[in-house]
Formats: C-alpha cells, structure tokens, sequence
C-alpha cells in the first residue's frame, strides 16, 4: 500500500477507525507499510482538520466514534467493490412498475448505480442529490426529487419539510441504508434528523430492503431508527455473526464478496 497518495491514505486511516475508533501508530505504520513518521505527519493533518485526537503513546482516537459520521467521499471509497456488488442484488429484486424510495448514504448509491441501463421502468423517491444524479438520464426511471435542508456533506436533504413531502407517497420498495445494525439494539444511525426521515420511509413503505455492508453489521450508534424486523429483507457482504440474532422473518441475502 505504500504507493498510495497522502490523501487516499488518510482516507483509508479514517474508515479503518470508523470500525476500530483507536488506532496505534505503529500497526498503521505496518498496515500501509510506510514509515511511523508517516503516519504521524498523517495523523496530525486528521487532527487539524477534528477527525481524530492524538494520544500519548503513539496511539490516536476518532473523535465521537457514536455520533460523528465519516464523510460520504471516505465511506464511498471504502468497500467500493463490495458496495457494487450489493448494488447488483438488490437492483435485482426490484420489477418494473414499483414505486421505490432510494435512501442517501454511499451503499444505496451504489444500487442507483446498478440500475443504469437495465432498463427497468421505476419511479423513483430520493432525498439524495447524487441518486438524481446517477439516474437522470435513464428514460425508463420517472424521479421524484424530496425537498428540504441540504446536508452538504451527504448531498442529501432533511428536514420537516422533507418528511411532510414523503407523507404525500406511498412506495412499494424502500431501498435503506444504515450505518448500524444490531440484532437487539435495532437499526442506529448517525443523525436524529435523518433518522426521523427513515422512519417516515418505513411507515410508507410495503416492503423494506436493508442495504449494509459487512463494516455496519453489530455496530451500535447514537440515533435509533427502529428494530431489525421492521426491514423484510438485509443485503449484506458477510455471514456476521449479528446475523444470528436476526428474527427469522427477514430474508438475509449474502453477496459473494468480490474475487
């Protein structure tokens, strides 16, 4: 890995410590087989921009590892094959003529992205800007754009005014992104103001596919949005074992991890 640019390398330290939240300096060292002083020059720049904190003894820590959510751009590069793949499934289980509603969040981008040029007949629900994106230029996809607060670091917006407009619809496939998943501590998220949206999404859909990738499964973050067997189906890249505790009614479908 030591022939990775300073930025791509920060960007992976970061998603490795959305998983680990503390990191020490010389097993990142080894990881990206580069220098200690590396890292440390590498560390310093996360601490300047309130990304990590670095403590004595040559260890760092992310900064509120419950409530501060890794940037879209770092989490799209993290996994980015294993997320096309699960992009892939889940284009799959959609037919033509449903109504379906797209969450934010860099896993359900990457079903947008999957459903470029199957040429499947959908209407589309979406607060994020870059589903609109991906999609626009698909003439069988009709796209319904929600309203609201732009939250620049997801493209996506919410607020009040967006959970009055989803209340105007009723979908048949709500296609959900997560950042946590835990078998009795339910489905938990970064920020209580989409949290509420996805709750709105739930109540108006009639059938909820859960979208995470292996780095989600027994995480546990601040915001609740409900529990596991409010979803009918989980699209996931790992046999976790959070899977276990999964109520038997959810339909758990394991993507063959990329060769």
């Amino acid at each position: 890995m030591s022939g990775i640019t300073p930025q791509r390398r920060r960007v992976e330290i970061e998603s490795l410590m959305s998983e680990t939240a503390e990191v020490d300096i010389q097993s990142l060292a080894v990881h990206f087989g580069v220098s200690e002083m590396t890292i440390r020059r590498d560390l310093g720049t996360l601490e300047e921009e309130g990304i990590v904190r670095r403590l004595v003894g040559g260890r760092a820590l992310l900064l509120d590892a419950k409530s501060r959510e890794p940037a879209l751009s770092t989490r799209a590069q993290a996994a980015h094959e294993t997320k096309a793949h699960i992009g892939r499934a889940v284009a799959d289980l959609l037919v033509d003529d449903e109504v379906v509603f797209i969450d934010g969040g860099s896993t359900a981008l990457a079903v947008a992205h999957a459903l470029r040029g199957t040429g499947k007949r959908l209407t589309v629900l979406t607060r994020s800007i870059l589903v609109v994106s991906e999609l626009a230029q698909e003439p069988s996809i009709e796209i319904f754009m929600l309203g609201g607060r732009v939250k620049s670091s997801e493209m996506l917006t919410t607020s009040s005014t967006m959970s009055d407009d989803l209340r105007h619809y009723n979908v048949d496939s709500y296609v959900m992104g997560i950042s946590g998943v835990h078998p009795t501590r339910g489905l938990t998220d970064y920020d209580p103001d989409e949290s509420a949206g996805k709750r709105l999404a739930l109540d108006r859909s009639d059938r909820v596919i859960l979208v995470a990738d292996h780095s989600k499964l027994g995480r546990v973050l601040m915001s609740r949005v409900a529990a596991v067997d409010d979803i009918d189906v989980l699209v996931t890249d790992s046999d976790h074992e959070a899977l276990a505790g999964m109520p038997a009614a959810v339909n758990v479908v394991i993507v063959e991890p990329p060769q």
